[in-house]
């Protein structure tokens, strides 16, 4: 997710799963091959396994980008077809590549031929164009032949070596719709994936969207190969921890929130101490105790006083609510 994924969350999500695959927020071609390389593809070793995610449409920058990726240590390269954000059409890239499938399989092949790790696709169950037409009734409708545009645009990814298939269980809507109404109107189209999974057997299917609870997830990875979760995972990451239970019954118990509390402690020291601050650290941790008694005065502690000149990482053990 752009702007929160960063290398700060990703390692405070790490606390919560051993498993669970990540992903970084997505990051273009561009930048890769003619910004600060080494910033943009900075990991801490505790996040494998890591998923690098790319944006673009230029077949050549995509391969050089997932080259470097592989080089830096990344376990996959995820090229986002799914994002309908306003900013990330205006690249031609995201959501809007979904309707060129021929230039994507074609930036999948590029990426393939230059990298031994896996190339995956992150996508929608289709693409409406706001401008002139009904938006509500528009996304609410799935037609044969949506179904035909998507299984034609699975297959040439297929064909062209996507080794996994990630979709958003959503149309996504380019121009009216704000990057939250795209997350929440287009309607929740399970049976979509669950059809595009039975006529790719051979190819593993991810589901994305709505999935927020245990259960449903489980449910889910009945019928698929596995089950993407974003925002909830942010917002209430105690949900990979309770997933990786139910996933793994009497592998381990539930980490407390002191423990992931010392460990974010002693990566702050080390950020801190590398030069780094603790506001970009801990405005990824407001929802360690979502739920829970003194969540509000956790997050105020956290929120301001972060911002204070010279604040360390006692901060965090500080901010520990007294209801806990």
């Amino acid at each position: 997710m752009m702007d929160w994924t960063d290398r700060h969350c990703r390692y405070f999500l790490r606390g919560f799963s051993a498993d669970v695959l990540l992903y970084t927020e997505m990051i273009t071609a561009a930048a890769i091959l003619r910004g600060d390389r080494a910033r943009l593809l900075a990991f801490d070793p505790e996040e494998h396994p890591l998923a690098l995610q790319l944006g673009g449409n230029e077949p050549r920058e995509l391969a050089g980008a997932a080259r470097a990726g592989e080089e830096a240590g990344y376990d996959e390269i995820n090229l986002n077809c799914g994002c309908p954000s306003e900013r990330v059409a205006s690249g031609a890239f995201g959501a809007c590549l979904m309707q060129d499938p021929a230039r994507v399989a074609e930036c999948v092949a590029a990426m393939r031929a230059v990298v031994r790790i896996p190339v995956t696709v992150k996508m929608r169950i289709g693409v409406v164009t706001a401008a002139g037409r009904d938006v509500h009734e528009a996304v609410a409708d799935f037609s044969a032949r949506d179904f035909e545009a998507l299984h034609d645009f699975v297959q040439r990814l297929q064909v062209a070596g996507c080794q996994v298939a990630i979709v958003h269980a959503r149309k996504a809507v380019l121009g009216g719709l704000s990057p939250k109404d795209n997350r929440e109107i287009p309607p929740l189209r399970y049976d979509v994936v669950r059809r595009l999974k039975q006529a790719f057997t051979s190819l593993p299917v991810v589901v994305n969207g709505g999935l927020r609870e245990p259960r449903p997830v489980l449910d889910a990875l009945a019928w698929c190969d596995g089950v993407m979760l974003g925002r909830e995972a942010y917002h209430r990451p105690f949900v990979l921890a309770e997933l990786q239970q139910a996933l793994h019954p009497g592998t381990a118990a539930l980490p407390t929130r002191a423990a992931l509390i010392d460990r974010m402690a002693s990566y702050a020291a080390r950020e801190i101490a590398a030069g780094g601050r603790l506001a970009p650290i801990t405005r990824h941790m407001l929802g360690l105790y979502n739920g829970e008694p003194g969540a509000r005065d956790y997050r105020r502690a956290l929120s301001e006083g972060a911002r204070t000149p010279g604040a360390g990482p006692e901060l965090l053990r500080l901010a520990i609510p007294a209801a806990a």
